[in-house]
């Protein structure tokens, strides 16, 4: 699916942002996933949720069909993935998500991932190889200053200058975008 380019980013663009729950690491069972609908930075316009396998490989359909079941589906501009793993390593592939959803997709962290520790973290995992193709084919990670932090990005169906405004624009209270916070604290609080 081609860059979504945006004429213009709406102040009041409609955001999906994406967290997981807690979860022991290295077991066995089921990790939630917290999807929270926000009006750009500043109002909350609904919840969503679903549970994923702890190291598994459900990530992306699972979060696929969360979103396009929703019945805020249809207002949705944009996806914020806090970072491209969940539950451990369930890696989700962001070009396929992309092309799922129709949406454009922004998976986005605090700390820059340490690419070689992830690589040899994944050693110990089966279908190692599989997970490392879908981390290698997010693409770049690039910088994104926000409120004086540096944030890192990859970016699927969405320039990086768009990509750019999105962040800045919903980060209303923190560096951090508040769909992402809120996905971050709805998902911590219900594991």
């Amino acid at each position: 699916m081609q860059a979504k380019e945006f004429r213009a980013v709406k102040s009041e663009i409609r955001v999906l942002g994406v967290d997981d729950g807690k979860f022991v690491p290295h077991s066995e069972g089921k990790a939630s996933v917290v999807g929270v609908v926000f009006r750009g930075g500043y109002s909350i316009e609904g919840v969503m949720h679903t549970n994923i396998t702890i190291d598994g490989f459900d990530a992306t359909a699972q979060i696929t069909s969360m979103i396009n079941n929703s019945p805020h589906c249809k207002q949705l501009r944009l996806v914020m993935l806090n970072g491209l793993t969940f539950a451990g390593f369930n890696v989700v592939g962001i070009q396929k998500l992309n092309i799922a959803t129709r949406l454009p997709i922004i998976a986005l962290t605090l700390d820059k991932p340490d690419i070689e520790a992830v690589h040899k973290a994944l050693s110990n995992l089966c279908r190692t190889e599989e997970r490392w193709r879908l981390i290698q084919e997010a693409g770049e990670i690039y910088e994104v200053k926000c409120r004086g932090k540096t944030l890192y990005v990859e970016v699927a169906g969405i320039s990086l200058v768009d990509a750019r405004k999105i962040v800045l624009l919903t980060s209303t209270r923190s560096c951090y975008p508040e769909p992402l916070r809120v996905a971050h604290m709805i998902a911590s609080g219900t594991s």
